[in-house]
């Protein structure tokens, strides 16, 4: 993620659709249309963005999603909720299978 992908997401989330030339057009992203257009993709790579063709996205759940903190998009965390308790759900035991409890 880069400093400009929220600001495209916040955008998109505002905006019925975005595109290169509109995100560009706004003066709020300060990258060239090429960069723009780059990024989009990659956001549509990672599930954020859905890519209508012709240059055109939308925002996905998982994008809204991300912007509201509710998940990470670290290449290395699995896509789960985050605990804004800092919790993990499970009290910080780990369950044993049945087979090890059988023997």
């Amino acid at each position: 993620m880069t400093i400009w992908d929220d600001r495209i997401l916040e955008i998109a989330r505002d905006e019925d659709s975005v595109s290169p030339k509109m995100l560009e057009d706004t003066g709020l992203i300060r990258v060239t249309k090429q960069q723009i257009s780059r990024r989009l993709r990659k956001l549509a790579d990672k599930g954020l963005l859905l890519d209508l063709g012709n240059g055109v996205y939308v925002i996905t759940d998982r994008g809204e999603a991300y912007l509201n903190g509710e998940i990470s998009t670290y290449e290395d965390e699995q896509d789960e909720p985050i605990d804004v308790n800092g919790e993990n759900g499970n009290n910080g035991t780990t369950s044993t299978s049945e087979s090890e409890n059988a023997g």
